[in-house]
């Protein structure tokens, strides 16, 4: 009896999927931030040739 209690209360905890869902949103700042990053250091590759180049 208390095993199906517990499995109850487990199964109706919301700690699970509270937790999914951060990991889930974390992962996606992570691309995101991965992918802005990527942008800049490319932009900025090309202006510092750029400016190699006039030198």
């Amino acid at each position: 009896m208390q095993m199906l209690k517990s499995v109850k209360k487990f199964l109706v905890s919301e700690d699970g999927p509270t937790a999914v869902e951060y990991a889930v949103m974390l992962a996606l700042i992570i691309v995101v931030c991965l992918t802005a990053i990527t942008s800049v250091g490319t932009t900025t590759n090309t202006t510092f040739e750029g400016v190699a180049t006039a030198l």
